[in-house]
C-alpha cells in the first residue's frame, strides 16, 4: 500500500497490526485487491511502443512500464501481474465486471466514459492523426478523406470524429484491432487509418518504408488509468503513483525507451488532474 512507504518502521508495525485486526483493506479498493501481491491489469496487445505482446510472450511498451510502476507502488511485483487484453470496445466492461483491476491501454479520458469508470492521471497527452501508405500523395489530412475508406477499431470514436468534423463522405471501416487496420491499409483495402498519433507512430517505426504519418494532430487526447468508478481512494493513490513516476525521472526514461525511435515528438508529462 502507498501509505506504508511514508511511515517510520514503528508506525508501519502498528499500521500492520491494525490492518490485521480489521481484516485488511476493503476488497473493493485497489489496495485491497493488491494485498495478496497480485493484480490483473488490462493493456493493449497490438500497439508497438505502447502495449504489445511479443512473439516470445513478453509484454512491452510505455503503457506496460506505467502499469508495472503503478503496481509496484501497491507492493505488486511484475511476477504478480496477470496481463489481460483490453480492446477499445471492452475496457469499460472489463473494469465494471472486475475482470481487471485497472486498465492502462491508451485510454482517453472523456466525460462519457467517466459515467462508467473512474480515471487517474492523465499520464500522457497526444493528438489524433492519420496513417497512410508511403506512396500515397492524395491524403494529406482529415479534410482530404472524402470518398476514401478510413479504418479505425470498434469502440473507438476516432473515425466518427473525422466524419463529423472534416469529411462527411468518408467511408468508415472498423476492425477489432489497430494491427488489423494496418494490414488492411498495406493490402489496399482501406486508404487511411486514424487513431492517436503516438499509436500510429509505432507502426511507422516498424515499417518506415511502407507507412507514413500525414498532416498535423487535430485533437487533444489525455490518457488515463481506468479503474472502478466508486474507488475514489484507488484513484487518488494511482494518481500519486503517476506523479511519483514523473518526478523520479522514470516516466521520461520509459517514454524514451519505448517511443524514442518513433516518428513523433516526445511530449512533456501532463499535469495530473484526476485525483
Amino acid at each position: 500500500m502507498l501509505f506504508r512507504r511514508l511511515l517510520p518502521a514503528t508506525a508501519v508495525a502498528a499500521a500492520l497490526s491494525l490492518i490485521a485486526a480489521c481484516g485488511g483493506a476493503s476488497d473493493d479498493t485497489l489496495a485491497g485487491k493488491a494485498e495478496d501481491g497480485k493484480l490483473t491489469i488490462g493493456i493493449r496487445f497490438d500497439q508497438p511502443g505502447l502495449g504489445q505482446r511479443r512473439l516470445d510472450g513478453k509484454y512491452v511498451g510505455f503503457d506496460v512500464d506505467v502499469a508495472k510502476y503503478v503496481a509496484a507502488q501497491f507492493g505488486v511485483r511484475e511476477s504478480g501481474i496477470t496481463w489481460r487484453e483490453a480492446r477499445s470496445a471492452d475496457r469499460e466492461k472489463l473494469i465494471a465486471s472486475g475482470d481487471v483491476d485497472f486498465v492502462v491501454a491508451t485510454y482517453s479520458i472523456t466525460d462519457k466514459r467517466k459515467e462508467q469508470v473512474s480515471f487517474a492521471g492523465p499520464y500522457f497527452e497526444t493528438g489524433q492523426g492519420l496513417l497512410v501508405r508511403y506512396t500515397d500523395d492524395e491524403v494529406k489530412g482529415p479534410e482530404t478523406l472524402n470518398g476514401k475508406r478510413l479504418c479505425s477499431v470498434s469502440g473507438s470514436t476516432s473515425a466518427q470524429k473525422v466524419k463529423d468534423q472534416f469529411a462527411r463522405d468518408v467511408r468508415l471501416v472498423e476492425y477489432g484491432q489497430y494491427s488489423d487496420c494496418v494490414v488492411a491499409l498495406l493490402a489496399g483495402n482501406v486508404d487511411a487509418v486514424t487513431t492517436d498519433e503516438v499509436i500510429l507512430a509505432g507502426y511507422v517505426a516498424e515499417n518506415p518504408e511502407l507507412l507514413k504519418l500525414v498532416g498535423a494532430p487535430f485533437t487533444t487526447e489525455r490518457y488515463g488509468i481506468g479503474l472502478a468508478k466508486d474507488d475514489a481512494k484507488g484513484r487518488a493513490e494511482v494518481s500519486a503513483a503517476i506523479e511519483k513516476m514523473v518526478s523520479s525521472g522514470e516516466w521520461r526514461s520509459a517514454l524514451e525507451r519505448n517511443i524514442g525511435q518513433a516518428d513523433v515528438r516526445l511530449p512533456e508529462p501532463p499535469k495530473v488532474t484526476e485525483k
